[in-house]
């Protein structure tokens, strides 16, 4: 029964005082300061953790995410996404995105892996004549 009168005699709750620290914290400091504080906190996780742990948490939450949501969702917010970057964006951007993305893929699956699916292609296309 103390603890409760006690709990209710304060003039701000827990939430509240975060939040004042919070707003206080934030105006005391710059942007660059949270950004590098930041970018040392995530080197120092990058250090930590293999790259292995970030594709199976990465995996986790792709999972999880697509579990919650339906394929119209996706659909939509993919809809939105590619108009907005259409009208932000050149044709040069794409076409460099385009050439580094077939660049790195390039350079982790080699040149088997065009023929093969170079091969598919064909066949499939070839069918459907």
């Amino acid at each position: 029964m103390a603890n409760n009168n006690k709990n209710n005699n304060r003039k701000m709750s827990y939430e509240q005082a975060g939040q004042k620290g919070g707003e206080k914290t934030s105006n005391k400091y710059s942007q660059d300061h949270f950004e590098e504080i930041g970018q040392k906190g995530g080197e120092k996780v990058s250090d930590k953790y293999s790259q292995e742990h970030f594709e199976e948490i990465g995996q986790k939450g792709g999972e999880k995410t697509s579990n919650k949501y339906s394929q119209d969702h996706f659909e939509e917010i993919g809809k939105k996404g590619g108009e907005t970057t259409s009208q932000n964006k050149d044709k040069d951007f794409y076409q460099e995105i385009g050439k580094k993305g077939g660049e790195k893929t390039s350079e982790k699956h080699g040149e088997e892996f065009y023929e093969d699916i170079g091969k598919k292609g064909g066949r499939n296309s070839s069918s459907n004549r």
